[in-house]
């Protein structure tokens, strides 16, 4: 427990470097997880697809759903990102 009042606010002002580097994490993980997941979905469908021409729709398809799906993960690490930053 502070004695002093200028304690307390350094004490209680202290977080704000961890908040903002659990932001910066918080994006850059995200970001980071969201490129290589994406890069190996497409990756592994034209693979397929060059194995297979005649399977391409059923491939493209499921395949752009996935990628959608791993970008609205990545928005969802800017958003906390940002929820975050509001923190500062």
């Amino acid at each position: 427990v502070p004695a002093f009042a200028q304690e307390a606010v350094a004490a209680a002002g202290s977080d704000r470097g961890m908040v903002a580097l659990a932001a910066g994490l918080a994006i850059a993980i995200g970001a980071l997880g969201g490129t290589l997941a994406q890069g190996k979905a497409a990756a592994a469908a034209l693979d397929g697809i060059a194995r297979n021409p005649a399977a391409q729709p059923k491939i493209l398809t499921p395949m752009i759903l996935g990628l959608a799906l791993i970008e609205t993960l990545v928005l969802f690490a800017f958003v906390v990102a940002f929820l975050l930053q509001g923190k500062i």
